[in-house]
């Protein structure tokens, strides 16, 4: 009941005056007056919102409100996952990947921001219900890939990373096929471009063929629903992955 007033207020209360002066005409001007301070207040909201806010402080921790911030705290859990501080080639190469998405000045505010929360301790779980809320399973998939490329930056993905890796792609209700597609990105094994479109070695050409055709329309990165460049990044190198490793089969097995 207090939401439908609170929603109409401007509306009951024109009508309140109207009854009470028997003047419509200062009750439309009450109207329009109550309208006007309702979208002022509004604007001004949304205009706070647009800034990064590293004073979010929730019970159970660190909250942050800002999706890139997110995702930078996610990045500063990834190189810190093997318990030691991270060296300063995998700090130049987080803020490298930030400034080449968003530019440098963002990039600059993003890591202002985030450095005045960076000792607080990140609920995973909030973060990544965060995220849920506000990308689709795809984006969110790009999400696994960008952090993947964060871990693996010494060349190979430490024990301790891949747990960090697998616990945030819970969090972010990715199936398991779909990680072990991604993680096969980043690995240089035999038998990772039929891991990469979710099929085994012995499937037909008929089966490769179609596992191309069902990830192409499933990962396609105009199915991507979002204007961040780093998940439209993600999953642009993400399906460039997957044309490779079909074109790979292609050359091994001579079909087209």
């Amino acid at each position: 009941m207090s939401r439908i007033v609170e929603k109409y207020l401007e509306y009951i209360v024109a009508i309140i005056i109207g009854i009470i002066t028997r003047n419509i005409w200062i009750a439309i001007a009450i109207l329009c007056l109550g309208l006007l301070l309702r979208l002022t207040i509004f604007k001004g909201r949304s205009s706070n919102q647009g800034n990064l806010n590293p004073q979010n402080i929730l019970e159970g921790g660190y909250n942050p409100t800002d999706f890139e911030l997110n995702l930078l705290s996610l990045c500063a859990l990834i190189i810190k996952a093997n318990g030691t501080k991270p060296t300063q080639k995998e700090l130049d190469y987080v803020r490298y990947k930030f400034v080449s998405l968003y530019g440098k000045e963002k990039a600059n505010e993003i890591f202002r921001a985030f450095n005045q929360i960076k000792h607080a301790e990140v609920p995973i779980t909030r973060i990544c219900l965060y995220i849920r809320a506000r990308t689709n399973y795809e984006a969110r998939l790009s999400i696994i890939h960008f952090l993947f490329d964060i871990a693996s930056l010494d060349g190979r993905i430490k024990e301790n990373e891949m747990a960090l890796l697998e616990r945030i792609n819970k969090n972010l209700n990715i199936s398991q096929s779909d990680f072990e597609s991604v993680k096969a990105m980043f690995r240089q094994e035999k038998d990772d471009d039929y891991t990469i479109l979710g099929i085994n070695k012995d499937a037909s050409d008929a089966e490769v063929k179609k596992a191309y055709r069902d990830m192409v329309k499933r990962y396609h990165p105009d199915r991507i629903e979002t204007d961040d460049v780093a998940i439209r990044k993600g999953a642009e190198e993400k399906f460039k992955r997957i044309q490779e490793a079909y074109e790979s089969i292609q050359r091994q097995r001579g079909f087209q």
